[in-house]
């Protein structure tokens, strides 16, 4: 395990190119990201007090799925995301479920000065946000991926999204969450709308995901101008014991 693979960099010349957003997490450790990348092989990982993911080829073979092994540790999880994942003996699935991927070069940005740029100072309160409101993984760390941006009434976070994966050209929206005493306001469209012009000041494009049973946000996003870029599905596995 490096932080830097030679050898993943030599394998992936060999794989098939493909979009930066077909291959999210990869790209994003072998650039914006690099100094939170750990490798073994062709398998790259962030660290997990950043970020729990894994970036992998479309197709793992053999070798691939005991550089996981490697990466996870014994009993470690993780999402794979494509389709058609059948990992070797000893190794567990755990789940399946859709996911959908759009694409923001139509968001309507806009700066909003009322709002606060959270900080590590804040982790506190974003990881008890986090766990009120679900809106997926973020760790200790996950701050650090990007800028994030908080809603405060009466001094308590009440909201947030900030910016996640970052491959070439493209920066994810993610963390969009309002506590539920305070949805309706708006809080949602403005958190993503402000986020994204950031991310469109850096010449840019937001992209987000979404579970694809989530209906209402898939909504949301439409109205701000995100569109369906691909289906997927994310296959949860955990490592042999």
């Amino acid at each position: 395990m490096t932080t830097e693979s030679t050898l993943d960099t030599a394998l992936s010349a060999l794989e098939t190119p493909l979009h930066p957003l077909d291959d999210v997490v990869r790209t994003s450790l072998r650039g914006a990201h690099h100094r939170f990348a750990e490798w073994s092989g062709r398998i790259g990982r962030y660290d997990p007090e950043v970020a729990r993911f894994v970036g992998h080829p479309p197709v793992l073979d053999e070798q691939d799925w005991s550089d996981l092994a490697n990466l996870l540790g014994p009993g470690g999880i993780t999402g794979l995301r494509g389709e058609g994942h059948e990992p070797p003996q000893g190794w567990t699935v755990l789940d399946r479920f859709g996911s959908v991927q759009m694409d923001g070069t139509g968001l309507r940005v806009a700066h909003d000065p009322e709002l606060e740029v959270l900080t590590a100072a804040d982790v506190p309160e974003i990881l008890e946000l986090i766990a009120r409101t679900q809106p997926g993984p973020y760790a200790p760390r996950t701050i650090e991926m990007g800028t994030y941006l908080g809603i405060r009434i009466d001094g308590r976070l009440v909201a947030m999204a900030g910016e996640r994966l970052h491959p070439p050209g493209w920066t994810e929206i993610s963390a969009v969450c309002t506590d539920a005493e305070f949805r309706g306001r708006g809080f949602g469209s403005r958190l993503v709308r402000a986020v994204g012009a950031r991310i469109r000041d850096r010449g840019e494009i937001p992209f987000l995901h979404a579970v694809a049973h989530n209906a209402t946000a898939i909504s949301l996003y439409e109205t701000l101008g995100f569109t369906l870029r691909k289906r997927g599905t994310l296959t949860l596995v955990q490592a042999p014991a």
